[in-house]
């Protein structure tokens, strides 16, 4: 008989907090059954800044994801992000043990804890120690080295640190919300779980995680990590441009970012008109797309120029043939891959993660639909990241406490998908 796991992610984001639940069968089939959306709260540029609000945002969207799911979840896999995080290259090196000289786990285990011996400050904790490859008496290449033979066993890897006080901060607004953190996960390693086939991968790829108020960045080559880093620059500091630029509300900028906005100059056909509420709320002025446009195209090239050095900094462009794949919120503006591969000089595309097609009514609503009416997956991408690593990564799932009846469940998934509508619409 079939037996199904379930598994939660919790994407904090700046701007918004998702939880996604999934039923996973033997097979490591996955079904998404829940989904919840709430508004950051507490949180800036990633960082938790008041845990009470971010415990309360936390609380809300698991709730949301739990009604609609009808399962109860005790714990969840957390996707960290904030520019307190930076990563440093290790390698560790032991003796393999035992009389035929035969690598077991053990010496895996021994030979990874010698490569976390790094230079640590007391503000600092590691978040992943990720073996890039293994070596036995001087071959390279290893991915698996249990059960070969050899005398010599070295590994490179790739560790992720962060502040201490962020990481606990993160952890225990996420226990006051009532949850178990079962591992921290760094945002756009999640997400390559996602939109990153395993052939890109092995060519080399840059993955760019767009989210609210940082860019997360990744290279992988040979199927392994060579480079991660945090920018300080994200879908906020576009909303806050155009707020400012076309004196709106905030909340105006971001109806007008994802409904109107344009990456590119150069993909405006004709210069069309669009309504924009003035700062006041009680008026409204007409401004062209063009003007729009040229307020949205500065900040993205910063974007993208900040990129582009990281990849010159690092070495790695000869090192991603397959190109640059684009995700996150603001990589649903018209023209934002053309404009990133017009500066990195990479093929860019845009990167969505499979599983949430079912969930068209949760993101019926202007923010969170393009005006083409496409689901905008890529906002899902570390969510959904976030269980595909839980399968890969983890023989722990999530546990649930409860399940509802099932002739219930359309009845709770209707009033949800209502609930949200109208939340989203008067939030915005």
């Amino acid at each position: 008989m079939s037996q199904t796991k379930v598994i939660a992610g919790l994407d904090v984001g700046t701007k918004k907090i998702c939880a996604l639940i999934a039923e996973v069968n033997q097979d490591d089939k996955i079904e998404i059954v829940g989904l919840g959306i709430a508004p950051s709260d507490g949180l800036r540029k990633g960082i938790v800044v008041d845990i009470d609000k971010a415990s309360n945002s936390i609380s809300e969207a698991v709730k949301k994801a739990e009604r609609m799911a009808g399962i109860e979840v005790g714990s969840v896999y957390v996707g960290i992000a904030g520019s307190h995080i930076n990563s440093v290259n290790s390698h560790g090196v032991v003796a393999v043990t035992g009389s035929n000289k035969e690598v077991k786990e053990s010496d895996i285990e021994r030979v990874m804890e010698a490569a976390r011996v790094i230079p640590l400050s007391q503000e600092e904790k590691i978040i992943h120690v990720i073996p890039r490859e293994f070596i036995i008496d001087g071959t390279k290449g290893i991915k698996q080295p249990q059960g070969m033979s050899g005398v010599r066993l070295e590994v490179e890897t790739h560790i992720v640190k962060g502040s201490t006080t962020s990481i606990n901060n993160l952890v225990k607004s996420v226990e006051k919300a009532g949850l178990e953190v079962n591992e921290l996960v760094l945002d756009q390693l999640a997400s390559s779980y996602s939109v990153l086939s395993n052939d890109e991968k092995e060519l080399g790829v840059a993955l760019v995680d767009i989210g609210g108020g940082t860019t997360d960045f990744i290279v992988f080559h040979e199927g392994n990590i060579k480079y991660t880093s945090v920018l300080p620059v994200g879908g906020n500091h576009v909303s806050n441009d155009i707020a400012v630029g076309l004196r709106t509300p905030i909340s105006e900028a971001e109806k007008i970012k994802i409904l109107h906005g344009i990456a590119s100059c150069d993909e405006i056909d004709e210069d069309q008109k669009i309504d924009v509420l003035k700062a006041s709320g009680n008026e409204k002025q007409k401004i062209s797309k063009n003007y729009l446009c040229q307020v949205i195209e500065p900040r993205m090239e910063e974007m993208f120029s900040m990129v582009e050095r990281e990849i010159k900094k690092t070495g790695t462009k000869d090192m991603t043939p397959a190109g640059l794949v684009i995700t996150g919120g603001a990589s649903l503006l018209d023209g934002s891959c053309s404009l990133a591969s017009q500066i990195t000089g990479l093929p860019v595309r845009l990167g969505e993660p499979d599983y949430i097609s079912g969930f068209s009514d949760v993101i019926d609503n202007p923010v969170y639909v393009k005006k083409d009416g496409r689901i905008p997956t890529p906002v899902f991408s570390t969510g959904v990241g976030l269980i595909i690593y839980a399968i890969n990564n983890s023989k722990s799932v999530s546990t649930h406490t409860k399940k509802r009846n099932k002739r219930n469940n359309k009845e709770i998934v209707n009033s949800f998908f209502n609930k949200l509508k109208t939340f989203f619409d008067d939030f915005f």
